[in-house]
This record gives structure tokens, C-alpha cells and sequence, in this order.
């Protein structure tokens, strides 16, 4: 029962409260950079405009491609938060990232396709470390289902430091800030102009947004798993995580679609496997 009402909680509660994460992440940001900034409801204002605007499309295809991306991280994230299996959680979320891929290609724009490239390189890139934080999450606690992950006393992140690390890395391209930022950005130093989002619009660019929503709250349930052992030190340290990536974002400048590619798997290879097979040593010694 517990987990249907926290699935329902984030379906419900997930794009508000993933609203005005980006609301605060944009008032930061501005002071960051010396100005004062949009209030921070300006996400809500932004969105509520795009619903109000005519329905346009290049094709019939590219709405129903948006509508299963939306579809399926509402999914991924409704399961997590459910406690179910944290595979089939990964499996949904990267399906939702192809829809949105197929809807840009449906499109015939260049900047499209571009971005369209560039999202896959981006899959290709954070795939492999989050496949490595399920598999270390298993090797604690036996389990790949999230409810069981989340009750475990173990703290997760003592033993699984480098994987943490390795997330955290691939988080900052999850959330599209700098250096990561290749196939679509907030801000206008992207040379694609919008790049995968380029030819969407009104409702469906608005569609996209909220999807952004509930996919920050569901790779901040992430985070919550490395400290599930003390909620109120796994709520502080998703703030500081996020307050780290505003800070990377209005830090670094923009890299090429290959240094994003060799991040995410130096990173993998060598955080991620070394953690655990130093953890699979160190177990197989106590045993």
C-alpha cells in the first residue's frame, strides 16, 4: 500500500516539486552572474504560456513521440518510488530518451538531427555508470528492488564511494549542465539554437519541460539511495548536490560531444569497476 501511495505522490507532487527545483536553479544561476533573475515560478508562467499556444507539428508522428517520452518517465520515475526493480526503472527511463531521439528525427530539421546524434551519444555516455550503480547497489544489499535498497541500514555510499562519484558525474549530463550540455541547453550559448527541441513547440514543448520535472526529482531519488541509511542526511545531501551542479553549470563552458562520450566511460571504467571489483575482493576476504 506504502508504495502505491508514494508512486502516486511522485506522480502528483513530481512536477511541482521538479518546477521549483528549476525555478531556484534559475534565480541562482542569475546571481551567480550578477542579475537579479526570473521570479521563481517563472517555470509554471513559461509552461502555462507554451499550453496556450497553437498545436503545430512538422509531422503526426512528433506529438505522439513527446506524449511516450512523457509517458515513460512518468513510468520509470512512478516505479522507482514504488520500490519496484531498479532494472526495469533503467530499462523504462532510457526507452523514454529513444522517443524523444525518434521525435526529433521525425522532424527533417539539421538542428534536429544534430541534436538528435547528440542525445544518443549522450545515452551511450551515462548508460554504462548507471548500469554500475545498480549492480553495486545489489552487491549491498542483495537486491535490485528499490524498497529494499532504500531500508537497508548500510550507508551505501561508504562502500560504494567511487561509484557515488561516477553518478554524480554522469548526473551533471542527466540534467544537461556544463560541460555536458551537447544536444540541447537552457541558455544561448548553444550553437544548434535548441538543438533536439528545436522544432518543437507549444504543447509539446511544454510536454518536454515537465518530463524534464519529473525526470530531476527521479535522478535526485537516486542520490536518496546512497544515504537512505539517514533521510535527513540523504535530503541534505541532494541539496548539495544540486547546489554543486548550478555551480559546474555557471563554471565550465561547454565541451565537444566527445569529451562528454570519454567522460562517461573513463569514469565508468575506472570509478565505477574499480569500486566494485575492490568490493567484490574485500567481500569474498570477510566471507
Amino acid at each position: 500500500m506504502t508504495t502505491i501511495v508514494t508512486a502516486i505522490l511522485f506522480l502528483v507532487i513530481g512536477p511541482f516539486l521538479g518546477g521549483l527545483i528549476a525555478g531556484v536553479d534559475r534565480k541562482i544561476t542569475a546571481r551567480m552572474q550578477g542579475r537579479i533573475g526570473p521570479p521563481i515560478l517563472q517555470p509554471f508562467y513559461d509552461v502555462g504560456k507554451l499550453m496556450q499556444k497553437e498545436n503545430l507539428a512538422v509531422t503526426h508522428f512528433q506529438n505522439f513521440y513527446v506524449l511516450g517520452y512523457l509517458v515513460f518517465v512518468v513510468v520509470s520515475g512512478g516505479l522507482f518510488f514504488a520500490g519496484g526493480d531498479l532494472l526495469l526503472v533503467i530499462f523504462a527511463f532510457t526507452l523514454a530518451h529513444i522517443f524523444l531521439v525518434l521525435g526529433a528525427y521525425s522532424t527533417y530539421s539539421p538542428y534536429s538531427f544534430i541534436g538528435a546524434e547528440r542525445e544518443l551519444i549522450m545515452i551511450m555516455a551515462y548508460e554504462p555508470m548507471i548500469i554500475l550503480t545498480a549492480v553495486g547497489m545489489f552487491m549491498i544489499t542483495n537486491s535490485f528492488y528499490v524498497s529494499d535498497i532504500v531500508a537497508t541500514q548500510v550507508p551505501i555510499a561508504l562502500y560504494l564511494p567511487g561509484v557515488l562519484f561516477g553518478f554524480l558525474t554522469i548526473l551533471t549530463i542527466k540534467l544537461r549542465k556544463s560541460p555536458y550540455d551537447i544536444s540541447t541547453s537552457h541558455h544561448a550559448h548553444q550553437e544548434l539554437v535548441k538543438g533536439i527541441t528545436t522544432e518543437f513547440s507549444g504543447p509539446a514543448l511544454a510536454r518536454i519541460e515537465v518530463a524534464h520535472w519529473y525526470e530531476t526529482v527521479f535522478l535526485l531519488g537516486f542520490v536518496y539511495l546512497f544515504f537512505g541509511f539517514s533521510p535527513v542526511v540523504a535530503i541534505v545531501a541532494i541539496i548539495l548536490v544540486y547546489l554543486a551542479e548550478i555551480l559546474i553549470d555557471n563554471t565550465f563552458s561547454r565541451m565537444k560531444w566527445r569529451f562528454t562520450l570519454k567522460s562517461g566511460w573513463i569514469v565508468a571504467a575506472t570509478l565505477g569497476l574499480v569500486n566494485l571489483a575492490v568490493l567484490y575482493y574485500l567481500t569474498g576476504v570477510l566471507l
